[in-house]
């Protein structure tokens, strides 16, 4: 048997994933968080890992190891009891660095956008090549039956989270850079801070595969030395890898892959949205980059079919289809809505609950925010959902509503809910959207239907 790790924050989709890997590597498991979740149910049951709620001090005693997410504060009662115990005491990234080590071709896929999908989509194509991947995905595959994959050893594919720099911990053989937006604001003041960033994550590795048409992606690219940068693009001509003959029916794309003048193949999107091409073409270069054929790029992204709380279909409540999506930012939030906006044609609205995410990303990025949800035809905003922070930017749902149009704030999603049950009718889309838990609101109506 191996070491006794203990996981403080447990009930976090990377973690959770930890946690799972390091129990099937034959390690004695346990864990902590604030509240019992879904997650922290399907560890105790199918993997038998029990998990403390809340945290507290002697949660820990007897581990060899604590691993803690980023969100978790040095004045934590369970970390300053480890650490006052002696217990070695590290973060989610550096343990998750040091797993992969293991791995000869390690393949990292960062962003401020469409870091999960990516992966999700390099899984399915690896797999489609028989490559035996092992995964760590930050969302739920549901092939997987959650976030993550054991396989051999030959292959890691991986998200490379960027809060708090995490992704430094990390040595990618391949890394996939897939665009910078300015987020995470409570850690990064600068888009130039970001992009100093990026460059260090990707430093080491044999190559990058980049997103030519982002440009603060070329700006960081610009600085890098001694890496084999492999560029992507849907606009520019300048690209090793480009997606053409470009063709939406109804939100889903189909394309072209092409490798300077030469067509690779030709992909057909399962899942909606333009935002999607990049993301697969990356995958596709990233695939063809490390030795897969043509066919299997093609079948696999083919096969791809989305993964959790992107775009996911849930249901229908009088005739309007229900999807969940996970979009917390202006820009990923606005893509949601426009591809919202395409499969519902003329025939009907798309309506909107969003809950936004952490105070500080409120304020920074207000205006985005107001932008972005003017996008939906009715907009409910739930109270912000707080995570690590305290309020003490002065920001509230109430502003964004009083900025857009129609908007309507609501305490809490039993009444969110009941206001729809009134407003939805058939042909209709509603979007449950954020990172916390606006999808209840769905879970509501779907127990009424």
């Amino acid at each position: 048997m191996g070491q006794h790790i203990h996981f403080i924050g447990i009930g976090g989709i990377s973690m959770s994933t930890l946690a799972a890997i390091a129990k099937t590597r034959g390690n004695t498991v346990t864990g902590s968080d604030r509240t019992p979740t879904a997650l922290t149910e399907r560890l105790t049951k199918e993997l038998g890992i029990p998990v403390f709620c809340p945290q507290r001090a002697g949660n820990a005693q007897g581990a060899d190891l604590v691993v803690y997410t980023a969100a978790i504060a040095k004045e934590n009662p369970e970390l300053s009891d480890a650490l006052e115990r002696g217990i070695p005491c590290i973060s989610r990234s550096k343990y998750l660095g040091q797993i992969m080590k293991d791995y000869p071709v390690r393949i990292g896929v960062s962003g401020t956008h469409g870091k999960s999908s990516t992966t999700a989509m390099l899984a399915s194509v690896f797999m489609q090549a028989h490559a035996d991947p092992t995964v760590a995905c930050g969302a739920e595959i549901p092939e997987f039956g959650g976030a993550y994959r054991l396989g051999g050893g030959e292959h890691f594919i991986y998200e490379a989270c960027e809060y708090k720099d995490s992704f430094l911990d990390f040595c990618p053989s391949v890394a996939l850079m897939l665009n910078m937006e300015l987020d995470h604001v409570d850690y990064y003041r600068s888009i130039e801070q970001m992009e100093e960033s990026y460059v260090k994550s990707v430093k080491e590795a044999g190559a990058a595969i980049v997103n030519w048409d982002d440009r603060h992606v070329r700006n960081a690219v610009s600085k890098l030395r001694g890496v084999w940068v492999v560029k992507t693009a849907v606009n520019r001509s300048d690209a090793d890898y480009t997606a053409v003959n470009i063709d939406m029916k109804k939100g889903f794309a189909s394309f072209d892959v092409m490798n300077e003048s030469r067509r690779l193949c030709r992909v057909t999107l399962r899942v909606p949205g333009a935002h999607h091409v990049r993301n697969a073409l990356c995958a596709a270069a990233a695939a063809h980059v490390c030795g897969l054929s043509e066919r299997d790029i093609s079948e696999g992204l083919n096969a791809y079919t989305g993964i959790a709380r992107r775009f996911e279909y849930k249901g229908e409540y009088k005739g309007a289809k229900i999807f969940d999506d996970y979009a917390h930012h202006p820009t990923e939030i606005a893509a949601t809505l426009e591809t919202a906006r395409e499969l519902v044609g003329s025939a009907g609205r798309v309506l909107c609950v969003f809950q936004p995410h952490t105070y500080s990303r409120t304020a920074e990025l207000f205006d985005g925010f107001v932008e972005a949800l003017a996008k939906a035809d009715k907009l409910f905003l739930a109270p912000i959902y707080a995570a690590r922070e305290k309020n003490t930017y002065g920001v509230t749902s109430e502003d964004l509503a009083e900025r857009i149009p129609g908007a309507q704030y609501v305490e809490n999603f039993e009444e969110i809910a009941r206001a729809l049950e009134e407003e939805l009718r058939e042909g209709d889309i509603l979007l449950t959207m954020g990172a916390g838990i606006a999808y209840r609101t769905g879970e509501i109506l779907l127990g009424k239907s």
